[in-house]
């Protein structure tokens, strides 16, 4: 499956879990139902998954946890927040450089209407 195929899938999960739930709830309840509803629909998930960073002799083994990843191609960062800060959207891109992976998601499910609550960030995709 293309990285593109699975965030069809992913998109539309967080819409069924944003349609029944709403807004309002902390990021962890979103985050485990979202893995609840990735494994029901077939797909392979590492949840909180650390990730390292290597720095010239220096290997930190858990630099980062990624929220979810999903079947080793789309990184899914999870939000309950007011606002998306420009930050949120640079620190996945970092994640996605540092995995090299081509796809990320940033969902912010703290928003009225779910699609303006995901946003897609690509590194060479």
């Amino acid at each position: 499956m293309t990285e593109n195929q699975l965030a069809t899938i992913i998109v539309n999960c967080c819409y069924k879990i944003h349609v029944t739930l709403g807004p309002g709830l902390f990021e962890s309840v979103y985050e485990e139902i979202l893995c609840f509803e990735l494994r029901a629909a077939g797909l392979e998930i590492e949840r909180q998954k650390a990730i390292p960073v290597i720095w010239e002799s220096l290997k930190m083994e858990q630099a980062f946890r990624a929220d979810i990843i999903v079947e080793n191609k789309v990184i899914i960062e999870v939000k309950s927040v007011d606002a998306i800060a420009k930050v949120h959207h640079k620190q996945l891109l970092t994640y996605l450089k540092l995995t090299n992976l081509k796809l990320g998601l940033l969902v912010n499910f703290n928003e009225a209407l779910i699609k303006d609550g995901i946003t897609r960030i690509a590194n060479n995709l």
